[in-house]
């Protein structure tokens, strides 16, 4: 396991990286207005649903798939659009994957097609000589802290209290990466209902801050 690899990852996975994903709150915008989400203890269980039942279960799996070629990445690539539950949720994740992969060609000398982000992340991650468990973990602890960034700003919560709740769900990262990393595709699925309803109201919001 390179040093150099890791960097690179957690440059890919990190706030400087030009993928907008301070735009996007995958429904949370919409759970705070309606008082779902109201303080930490709130915001942890929410985030802790949508990573062991909703978006961060599936896209950890099909980042895993990715990284091992199997299937090929355009059958996960329409996959990973089909389980978008909401219009904003298929924006969500097409967008920032295709400004993944338009930064990493420029980086690389590269002229990978644009996919959804987890499959995006899991290609490009697959030549870097780490594990599929450990690109899965960094992944999703990316995907956590942006949401936590949302709660920290609008909830409002304290950045104390913010970094407590993404200290609190490592343990569920740490097992969902794990998880994921040996999935079969059979296994993928989403039950997070209360998340994808609110990405469904968020679309509907007369005066919103997020693209979704």
């Amino acid at each position: 396991m390179s040093t150099e690899a890791i960097l690179e990852l957690t440059q890919w996975l990190s706030p400087a990286f030009p993928l907008g994903a301070f735009a996007y709150s995958h429904g949370l915008e919409a759970a705070i207005e309606a008082g779902q989400v109201s303080d930490a203890q709130a915001l942890e269980a929410w985030l802790g649903s949508v990573l062991q039942h909703g978006a961060g279960r599936s896209d950890a799996i099909l980042l895993c798939h990715a990284m091992r070629g199997t299937p090929a990445a355009g059958d996960l690539a329409a996959l990973a659009e089909a389980l978008s539950a909401s219009r904003e949720r298929w924006m969500e994740t097409r967008e920032q994957g295709a400004a993944f992969v338009r930064t990493v060609n420029a980086l690389k000398g590269t002229d990978r097609p644009e996919q959804p982000l987890p499959v995006a992340v899991g290609v490009a991650a697959a030549n870097l000589g780490l594990g599929p468990e450990q690109v899965a973990a960094l992944y999703l602890h990316a995907f956590v802290s942006n949401l936590v960034s949302v709660g920290v700003r609008f909830v409002p919560l304290g950045q104390t209290a913010g970094q407590g709740v993404l200290a609190r769900l490592k343990p569920k990262i740490v097992e969902l990466a794990e998880i994921a990393a040996k999935a079969s595709l059979d296994e993928i699925g989403g039950a997070a209902f209360g998340a994808d309803m609110a990405a469904m109201r968020h679309e509907e919001m007369e005066v919103r801050l997020f693209k979704s």
